[in-house]
């Protein structure tokens, strides 16, 4: 499953992409807001630290201006994925721009038969949001296997892209459940390496070769 880190925080990207095992971006108004720069040179700065996907979203709702918005986008990096709302005008955009060879990621999915519809529209990726199902009751993991399910049974090579991810357990999930990526807020990534018999195990190899007074180099 790949890693993408789900953030407008550049410092925070260039870090974990430094552990080489961040496989994209995601960004959104919301996280642009967060980071308090400007969008433009701020996507394009990510587009030159990281090689993967980096997902750059549309701020109109209409067709016209969504579609301008999109080629401006994707005209920044050959990584950009054109992020797009899953509406009936979004998902024109998504089949236009990905006629044209341009990734697109669907957006704010909370429906089988609406990864369906992104599926058929070309997209490269299908974000449903597995926390937001979960705060109103409904399981979000259900929707992950649903649409894995969809897309095994026709071949879409469209990629679920698992996201408002809000701990280590839905990422063990959605590995489990066969969920192409996981976009994850850093905090939850650096939660990935935790473990307590971890800490205490280093620290006791650690004690033990000091007390040896050897050293590899």
């Amino acid at each position: 499953m790949k890693f993408f880190v789900d953030t407008g925080d550049f410092d925070e990207i260039k870090k974990l992409n430094e552990t080489g095992l961040v496989d994209g971006v995601t960004t959104n108004p919301s996280l642009i807001k967060q980071s308090g720069k400007d969008f433009i040179p701020l996507i394009k700065d990510i587009c030159k630290i990281v090689d993967g996907p980096v997902s750059a979203e549309v701020a109109a709702t209409d067709y016209e201006t969504m579609i301008k918005e999109g080629r401006k986008l994707s005209k920044i990096a050959d990584n950009i994925a054109v992020k797009v709302p899953l509406t009936p005008a979004g998902l024109r955009v998504c089949k236009e721009l990905s006629d044209d060879g341009i990734m697109v990621n669907v957006t704010l999915c909370f429906s089988a038969n609406q990864a369906l519809l992104a599926a058929k529209a070309g997209a490269t990726f299908i974000s449903p949001f597995i926390g937001r199902l979960d705060d109103i009751g409904l399981n979000g993991m259900d929707l992950i296997g649903d649409i894995a399910q969809i897309y095994d049974n026709y071949g879409f090579d469209t990629q679920i892209l698992a996201a408002s991810i809000r701990s280590p357990s839905h990422v063990l999930l959605c590995a489990k459940i066969g969920a192409d990526v996981a976009t994850m807020p850093p905090k939850t990534i650096w939660q990935l390496y935790n473990h307590p018999l971890t800490d205490k195990g280093l620290d006791a190899f650690v004690k033990d070769w000091a007390a040896t007074g050897q050293s590899i180099l």
